[in-house]
């Protein structure tokens, strides 16, 4: 029997503010009670996803606010993005100390005040600050989430819990423009921001009624004997390798740096992805694992995902610039541009019911990368206007549908068991980046060239991106490589 020094003082991870709490008895022992842990990581799913797609319809009103030019106002989106790809893996590792419900619920305590204080920025320095710490609770959220829903529900229902929390992103997601619009148009920005906060204490309260403990007894387990230290080296390389490149195409899209800073940021993008490269050759415990890059496979899966992501926000960030460029009130723009996480929405939840049963997840990528070109080459084509732009945006967003969650199943089978929480890492790193680079390239079109112009521009090239990802879609090996 283990004894306690009455004179040893108690650590953090001691303390009862870290301290998971368990359930009511009245919740613990419904035997549906499993579905209503699953409720509550919606919540979380749903308020992430919403905030991805919200934010695009704000960057023109913003524009006037604070009389900043777009490769400015874009660091409001930027910003989360940078600090999300930074914290996912390293909060994961502490939520395996600390204890996953606790980290969960803080997330949304952080998210909530950061959403609070971003709705009352003064200037766009202290809004861009706001949201990098809004991403620190999204972090929280996001590193935990899936981690959860395998804690909190039996293994014979874990598929159709984690489809729940699928449609629950694809909700937000969907929604996002819609509401942002709405919200711009008939009250302010600043409710952009501050539809988060009530989301974030009805998760809070949720979350500590209805989550399980993640440990059976309330107090984390102490880790060790895991295989090496954090690659805390390549966290930071990482961290400034993208931060660089973005800063470079800011820089480019009328950023107010000098002209030779462009220069000087690919330049040091490019000296840390090789600092990055071998340390990661060198780490106990690398941040991208090499054996998984490596493999031919995995590394053109990834790539796909990242060209997906790229895809799909593109036209999130581009459509309301080009339709408020042409008149269309920012209300309209909004349900406009929902025509996109919509049809994706539909397509990633339900769509493959539609293609012969016989396709392999490989077949579904190229079908999925196909259509979205062809929704992308048509709003090349076609007049700006509202009524014009929705079914393209459908084709596009339905093809995106089909592709990613195929490719990222792919992706996920090749990789071997033992590294399935790396791989599911990998995957939201890349579509972090993804989405950061699909902020930052219609900025750059729009400055080079103007909205019209510019925008269709963009649209050309990411229709020339689809079609390379067709080619490139499929070809992740289906058997997982010898660790």
């Amino acid at each position: 029997m283990s004894t306690v020094d009455p004179t040893r003082r108690p650590s953090l991870l001691d303390s009862r503010l870290l301290a998971e709490h368990p359930r009511p008895r009245s919740v613990a022992g419904w035997r549906h009670a499993h579905w209503l842990a699953v409720g509550t990581v919606c919540l979380g799913a749903f308020l992430g996803q919403l905030t991805a797609s919200i934010t695009a319809l704000v960057f023109p009103e913003l524009e006037r606010a604070f009389d900043a030019n777009f490769a400015a106002v874009e660091w409001v989106a930027l910003a989360y993005l940078l600090v999300l790809v930074a914290l996912l893996a390293p909060i994961g590792r502490l939520s395996d100390l600390v204890g996953r419900k606790t980290v969960y619920l803080g997330g949304f305590a952080v998210f909530a005040l950061a959403s609070l204080g971003a709705g009352l920025a003064g200037g766009l320095g202290t809004l861009v600050a706001c949201r990098a710490v809004q991403a620190v609770g999204g972090a929280m959220m996001q590193a935990n989430s899936v981690a959860l829903v395998a804690r909190g529900v039996p293994e014979h229902a874990m598929r159709t819990a984690l489809g729940i929390q699928a449609a629950a992103q694809a909700l937000g997601l969907a929604l996002g423009p819609t509401l942002g619009g709405l919200l711009v148009q008939h009250l302010s920005w600043h409710w952009v921001f501050w539809i988060n906060v009530p989301i974030g204490l009805l998760g809070i309260v949720a979350g500590w009624f209805l989550l399980p403990r993640t440990y059976p007894q309330g107090r984390p387990r102490r880790v060790g004997g895991d295989g090496g230290r954090f690659d805390l080296a390549g966290l930071l390389l990482l961290a400034g390798c993208s931060t660089a490149l973005l800063l470079a195409l800011s820089t480019a899209s009328g950023l107010p740096l000098p002209a030779w800073a462009v220069a000087v940021l690919l330049l040091a993008a490019v000296l840390l992805a090789l600092a990055l490269a071998r340390q990661e050759q060198r780490a106990d415990r690398p941040l991208i694992p090499p054996g998984l890059i490596n493999t031919p496979g995995i590394r053109t899966g990834l790539l796909v995902a990242l060209v997906g992501y790229l895809l799909l926000f593109c036209p999130l960030v581009l459509g309301p610039v080009v339709l408020a460029g042409a008149g269309v009130p920012v209300a309209t723009a909004g349900l406009v541009i929902t025509a996109l996480p919509a049809a994706f929405a539909v397509a990633a939840t339900a769509g493959t019911g539609m293609l012969p049963d016989s396709w392999t997840d490989a077949a579904r990528c190229r079908c999925g990368a196909l259509v979205a070109a062809l929704g992308l080459g048509l709003l090349t084509v076609l007049p700006t206007a509202p009524g014009v732009s929705v079914l393209p945006l459908v084709v596009a967003g339905y093809g995106l549908g089909l592709l990613l969650p195929a490719n990222n199943a792919l992706v996920m089978r090749a990789i071997p068991p033992a590294s399935s929480a790396v791989g599911g890492g990998l995957v939201n790193m890349v579509r972090s980046l993804g989405t950061a680079l699909g902020t930052a390239l219609p900025v750059l079109g729009v400055h080079l060239a103007g909205p019209g112009a510019g925008g269709r521009s963009v649209l050309a090239l990411l229709t020339l991106v689809a079609l390379a990802a067709a080619a490139l879609a499929g070809r992740v090996r289906t058997t997982a490589p010898r660790p």
